[in-house]
């Protein structure tokens, strides 16, 4: 029997609730900024809800939002189900909402059925997981974790250059315990994080599955600050006598592309990412060889060892971009993050349910990166659903139909149901 049927207008009610409180009337779509007015708010929907449905609400030291419904041995390793609540700027209204809101869903579900679990069932909504804001991965639920560096602390927003510490402080958080490496979460006290998001490529789009059995996140390692420093000359300048720094991030970009066909080609799985790419404004012109450039790159994939043999390809073309354009490479700080697979188990369970339910699935590995990850590298299993959205994300069209959200949504309370007798 199916238990959040019923529940199709609340969780509709809560989406629209999200939109209209973080609209982004200059660039469209909505913004729910990093440890800004967008996030808070959304923080503050979700607590509210879980309050007026008899959830337990706290938060720790990094303002991660945790609603309670409490088990029959609080003693327990609790479940923990949930994903972020901020959004690129200018994005979409679900990617990662979506995971909250089923949360929050499938727990009134529960409640409403007077079912009890052995354990605590908690819906985390995680903070700082959009890592364009702070350029830093995973910062909610990797300072929960107990994982997150302190020297992640002094990353610059983007947008206000204030630091990680002083806009954690602003969220009424503690920059300290992250220096401490306090942790909030741990294996001592979580079972099993698990996480519902919409998908990111139009796969269940193009195969007509509305829901999938998420697999495994990839790692990646970033280069989020990449500066080309050749020489500014006159546009008449001959091209044997340039150093020309734009041409040289053309090459690398180029470069990275012909790796990824070739790849492709035999059939493995990567991608790579220039997101940034650009000339010095206060110095570029029409008559004006580029002296400097900058970019960005984020290149992920799905196993470690192929992350390893795609970092030392892409630094030896650093070093022949170096020797063909005469310029200098200066690669900047580097970032990474580990491959994550989906715990065995609770993927079989996962599919178990989908399969009772009659549902249409596939399996699905996630083209980007997820808390999931983090709760991985921290040894706590996780199991992942996929929503289908045919639009992509990280732009104002995702299209995330609530007909969907509520299969993966069953899946996840018939999961919790099943957990009644275990632990």
């Amino acid at each position: 029997m199916r238990i959040v049927d019923q529940l199709h207008d609340q969780a509709q009610a809560l989406f629209d609730a999200l939109r209209q409180g973080s609209l982004d009337p200059v660039r469209g779509g909505v913004t729910r900024d990093t440890y800004g007015p967008g996030e808070d708010f959304a923080h503050v929907l979700m607590a509210r809800h879980a309050s007026s449905i008899g959830l337990e609400v706290k938060h720790d030291f990094m303002r991660n939002t945790y609603m309670v419904l409490p088990g029959l041995d609080r003693s327990l390793p609790a479940i923990v189900i949930g994903s972020h609540l901020d959004s690129v700027a200018g994005g979409g209204n679900f990617d990662g909402a979506a995971g909250v809101v089923s949360g929050l869903i499938a727990v009134q579900a529960l409640k409403q059925a007077g079912i009890q679990l052995p354990c605590d069932v908690v819906v985390m909504g995680v903070r700082a997981e959009e890592s364009i804001w702070f350029q830093v991965s995973y910062i909610g639920s990797r300072g929960a974790l107990g994982r997150l560096q302190p020297e992640a602390l002094q990353a610059r927003r983007i947008d206000t250059g204030r630091t990680l510490a002083e806009h954690l402080t602003e969220a009424g958080g503690d920059p300290e315990a992250v220096q401490r490496g306090d942790s909030f979460l741990s294996t001592q006290n979580v079972r099993a994080f698990m996480e519902v998001h919409i998908e990111q490529a139009p796969s269940l789009a193009i195969t007509g599955f509305p829901i999938a059995i998420g697999t495994g996140v990839p790692g990646n390692f970033r280069y989020p600050k990449i500066r080309i420093q050749g020489e500014y000359g006159h546009v008449g300048l001959g091209r044997r006598y340039r150093h020309d720094a734009s041409l040289a991030g053309a090459d690398l970009t180029l470069g990275l592309d012909a790796i990824w066909e070739q790849w492709e080609r035999e059939g493995r799985l990567m991608a790579c990412t220039v997101g940034e790419f650009y000339t010095k404004a206060e110095k570029h012109g029409l008559t004006v060889v580029p002296g400097e450039f900058c970019m960005s790159l984020d290149v992920r994939a799905y196993a470690q060892p192929d992350l390893v043999e795609l970092e030392a390809a892409f630094l030896a073309l650093v070093r022949q971009v170096e020797q063909k354009r005469g310029v200098t490479i200066d690669l900047g700080p580097r970032a990474s993050a580990e491959v994550a697979q989906a715990d065995p188990v609770l993927t079989k369970q996962l599919r178990e349910c989908a399969q009772a339910l009659s549902l249409p699935h596939c399996d699905l590995p996630s083209p980007a990166s997820h808390d999931s990850a983090a709760f991985c590298a921290a040894g706590i299993p996780f199991g992942f659903l996929f929503i289908r959205n045919p639009n992509g994300s990280h732009h104002p069209d995702e299209a995330m139909a609530t007909e969907d959200f509520m299969l993966a949504t069953e899946v996840l309370a018939q999961w919790l149901v099943r957990q009644q007798g275990t632990q």
